[in-house]
């Protein structure tokens, strides 16, 4: 699954217009991620509450809840969740549920979903790796994040480009 994951998002690299590393560059700066709670639980029973969850994904516009910090992912999986945010310029809150598994643990119950990494934006859960690489190639991401007031760094290249081509066409 990783490798199709990796591919997949190859293909859309290739596809998608370069910004130059400025944009990557100025995302990399912007993003925080937290551990939410870098100390363990005092049981493995513990699970961090709903209300503790609500809080969390509302701390930005988007959260994404993964293994590891954007800048060393620790799976495939959120990895390619990072690489695409990183293509649109996002800027996010990144929690590390492998610091804390009643983050982890809590988040799963929260969604109801039971993989990690999980996206949100807006407060209202979007989906995992598999669902947030649809959105990408269909190009439905970028209007997902227009909704919040965030404009994709792939969508001002892509504006960029046409400029000229507008600024010809009336000459």
């Amino acid at each position: 699954m990783n490798r199709i994951c990796q591919t997949l998002l190859r293909q859309s690299y290739a596809r998608a217009p370069l910004a130059g590393n400025h944009a990557a560059a100025t995302a990399a700066r912007s993003m925080r991620w937290y551990s939410a709670d870098a100390t363990p639980p005092a049981s493995a029973a513990d699970v961090v509450d709903k209300s503790t969850l609500e809080k969390l994904v509302r701390t930005n516009k988007v959260v994404v809840f993964m293994k590891g910090n954007p800048q060393a992912p620790r799976c495939g999986f959120s990895n390619a969740v990072v690489q695409i945010m990183r293509m649109h310029g996002v800027q996010y809150d990144a929690h590390d549920v492998l610091q804390n598994e009643a983050l982890r643990q809590g988040v799963k119950e929260y969604t109801d979903w039971p993989t990690i990494p999980q996206v949100f934006i807006d407060g209202e859960f979007v989906g995992g790796c598999d669902i947030l690489l649809q959105l990408h190639q269909s190009g439905d991401l970028i209007e997902e994040l227009k909704k919040v007031g965030i404009i994709s760094e792939l969508l001002k290249a892509e504006e960029a480009k046409q400029e000229p081509n507008a600024e010809e066409k009336k000459k």
